[in-house]
């Protein structure tokens, strides 16, 4: 005996209900993308920040150790300062 092969056809209908949860996913994943990229970026921002602050203290701290003028010209590069006066009288509200 041999088998005979009926073709049966198989076709799905795709309904307003499938693209409607595609499209509230895909808005989903784009707004949590979104707000990740927003989030990070206000993170490292801040972590920056911090850094800067730091890096200032610590400068001013070896100021008051060792009065180079390299660890001057890195403190005027971070705060924009240009006299040395200006500087000392940065550390000292800083280091006090």
């Amino acid at each position: 005996m041999s088998s005979a092969y009926y073709g049966i056809m198989k076709f799905e209908v795709k309904t307003q209900n499938d693209d409607l949860r595609n499209s509230s996913f895909s808005f989903l994943l784009i707004f949590a993308l979104l707000s990740l990229i927003v989030i990070l970026s206000n993170v490292s921002i801040k972590l920056g920040t911090i850094s800067r602050y730091h890096e200032i203290n610590y400068i001013c701290r070896l100021l008051t150790i060792e009065k180079s003028s390299l660890n001057f010209k890195k403190l005027s590069k971070l705060t924009n300062l240009n006299t040395k006066q200006k500087m000392w009288d940065l550390c000292r509200e800083i280091v006090n």
